[in-house]
């Protein structure tokens, strides 16, 4: 069976780009215009030689060698002074776009995964943001603010003869060409550079993560031959798009040096003519080369530009993925009941279910003990009731409200989740435990230690609270690290909590705390969901759910269930389940 994909919104891309560039309006006019200002300015230099050739030399005054020095001079510093102001609006303009993107692109990080659009390393999203907002403060975003002035400089050489205009139109044409070609060379090179360089990233982020099982099984060896495998493919990839980037930009930094030689030799033509003076062959070399500067120094820096380009597409791409929407309207926080109605579930992104037709109801109090089979969808349900995997029909609701109907931040208040894989971060344990809101309540944090059974421990560290656990949580062992995500699935008293595997990594005292904490849970009027594999785990629960190929196979009381349902026939080795209390598709309980 086959679900519809989640829909995405395809103009959430261009909202971004276009509330970016609202921010930075003001910072890229004054860009525009101080390069309009530099442009100008740039004329000093052509017009100096102008006048010293034309005027200075002629009539050897001295006095007018000063004063066009002196003015030279001033023009210059106003020049340095644009240019300065240029790049420091552009680093600003760069940092406008961190502020207004950077935590979004945080929250998109973390989100991608749940919708099943989790590429790379899980960090290529980031170094593409990165890539962009380097760019836009790099060297080469202002050629690309001097190219419009390229007719202006034209113009100005057909003042000084026609000549010298059409051999800078010519110029301006073979490098607009050699600028093409650049582009389509390097478009498709980047590309796969990016990609190959997102596996390299994510094999060595694999190894490092799991550096203990490397190190404990000795696969040091054969990874490393794997991820060379794949740097040789980046190295070669790289080493072509540098070959081509850097050989068409020598190739337009030598015909414009040349194109100014012959800017020379062509004045120097008109002079023996008496068609132009002197001073105008040096004027319209320095003319002519800085008419084409700009279009030499954007083929100089085009691959950065692709690859700047390239990153703002996926950025943009990633936006409509994890598009950003409106904040629900606040709800009363669940105190009554969880229903849950024909729910189809699935992994984000991918259009086959995993569970369906699942139905129960649980009320606030009770705790709900979930078992099964290996892959019988026991952790895909958990998924599904915390909002981690989409419902694609049927729903989970707390008081009546669909889970969707809250906010992330409001559902999170409302849902505490243990998962199988445990994740602490880098931090204190007060961190973690209150994930990691601003000032949170000392009393908070210590009443979730304490209904989890592990505030005792805490204090027996050497920091207690403020201890350090390092990288994931390094510094603690595996039970340690297990009852203080239980802590942080407890904290703020949410009305369900979600446990999955909650004492897989507990010795007996460990187990006899979180049968305790699930009793507490029950007593201040929370619901509990227990998944569990160690009928341990389910000393504190009330009712039982077996799941079984991704539906429900019995529900009912704990001792009902346990007692009828789950007697083992060992015929076959399989495990076969009495009809009672049985969950047909769509029919309820028979």
């Amino acid at each position: 069976m086959s679900v519809r994909n989640e829909g995405t919104s395809g103009t959430n891309g261009k909202n971004a780009a276009s509330k970016v560039l609202q921010k930075c309006k003001g910072g890229l006019i004054t860009v525009a215009v101080a390069s309009a200002l530099i442009n100008l300015l740039y004329l000093t230099s052509s017009f100096f030689m102008l006048q010293i050739y034309d005027r200075v030399i002629p009539s050897r005054s001295i006095p007018t060698l000063v004063a066009l020095c002196l003015l030279a001079l001033m023009l210059y510093a106003f020049q340095g002074a644009f240019e300065l102001a240029r790049s420091r609006m552009l680093t600003r303009v760069a940092g406008i776009f961190d502020e207004a993107l950077g935590a979004r692109i945080f929250k998109t990080v973390v989100k991608a995964p749940v919708k099943g659009h989790a590429g790379g390393d899980g960090m290529a999203l980031m170094r593409d943001f990165d890539q962009v907002r380097t760019f836009l403060s790099s060297a080469g975003l202002p050629a690309f603010f001097d190219l419009p002035w390229l007719p202006f400089y034209i113009a100005i050489c057909f003042l000084f003869h026609q000549v010298v205009g059409y051999i800078a139109i010519g110029g301006a044409v073979i490098l607009t060409i050699l600028t093409i070609l650049t582009n389509r060379k390097t478009q498709a090179s980047a590309k796969e550079l990016h990609e190959i360089g997102s596996q390299r990233g994510t094999l060595l982020g694999a190894a490092h993560r799991n550096a203990e099982v490397v190190e404990a099984m000795g696969m040091g060896d054969d990874l490393s031959r794997s991820w060379s495998q794949i740097n040789d493919r980046y190295r070669q990839s790289h080493r072509q798009n540098s070959d081509v980037a850097n050989g068409y930009a020598t190739v337009s930094k030598i015909f414009r040096i040349a194109l100014q030689s012959g800017v020379l030799a062509a004045g120097a033509v008109l002079v023996i003519e008496n068609q132009a003076s002197a001073g105008i062959i040096i004027a319209a070399s320095i003319l002519t080369s800085r008419a084409l500067a700009p279009v030499e120094q954007a083929i100089a820096n085009w691959r950065s530009f692709v690859s700047a380009q390239q990153s703002w597409k996926r950025l943009r791409q990633s936006f409509e993925i994890v598009p950003e929407t409106d904040a629900p309207l606040a709800l009363p926080a669940p105190r009554q009941n969880l229903i849950v109605d024909g729910l189809i579930s699935g992994a984000p992104g991918r259009q086959e279910m995993v569970i369906a037709n699942i139905s129960f109801a649980v009320d606030a109090g009770s705790a709900v003990g979930v078992i099964g089979p290996s892959a019988s969808g026991k952790s895909s349900l958990a998924r599904a009731l915390t909002g981690i995997w989409p419902i694609h029909r049927g729903s989970a609701r707390l008081d009546g409200a669909t889970i969707q109907q809250w906010s992330d931040e409001d559902r999170g208040k409302h849902i505490g989740y243990l998962p199988q894989d445990i994740e602490l971060f880098e931090g204190t344990i007060t961190q973690n435990i209150s994930r990691f809101r601003e000032s949170p309540a000392p009393e908070a944090v210590i009443e979730a230690a304490k209904v989890a059974g592990v505030h005792e421990l805490i204090l027996g560290l050497p920091g207690g609270y403020s201890t350090e656990i390092g990288p994931g949580g390094s510094t603690l062992s595996a039970g340690q690290r297990q009852r203080i995500a239980l802590a942080r699935a407890l904290f703020g008293n949410p009305f369900l909590v979600v446990l999955d595997e909650p004492n897989s990594n507990l010795d007996a005292e460990g187990e006899a705390a979180l049968a305790e904490a699930i009793v507490r849970i029950r007593e201040r009027g929370s619901i509990a969901i227990v998944i569990a594999h160690r009928p341990s785990a389910l000393a504190g629960v009330d009712l039982v759910l077996m799941m079984k190929e991704g539906r429900v196979a019995a529900f009912g009381p704990k001792d009902e269930v346990l007692s009828r349902v789950l007697r083992r026939e060992f015929s076959s080795g399989e495990l076969r389940p009495t009809p009672l209390k049985i969950v047909s598709e769509g029919q309820g309980q028979e």
